[in-house]
């Protein structure tokens, strides 16, 4: 258990970002009118594909 404790601090940072950019690019996604493809398959993938899926989304989900 005190092995586990000493990472906190380093796994804080990335746990927050990641919700941060999860909760994003969500909000973005609703705003949005038209994507590129479905809105409920980039839900599954912001959600479940972790910090990756929603950088993904901003990048190649969005259509300006």
């Amino acid at each position: 258990m005190d092995e586990f404790l000493q990472y906190i601090p380093f796994l804080a940072p990335i746990f927050l970002i990641q919700v941060a950019l999860m909760i994003f690019a969500l909000a973005d996604l609703i705003q949005r009118e038209h994507t590129r493809g479905p809105k409920w398959m980039w839900v599954l993938i912001i959600v479940f594909i972790n910090i990756i899926g929603p950088v993904v989304y901003l990048f190649v989900g969005r259509e300006e």
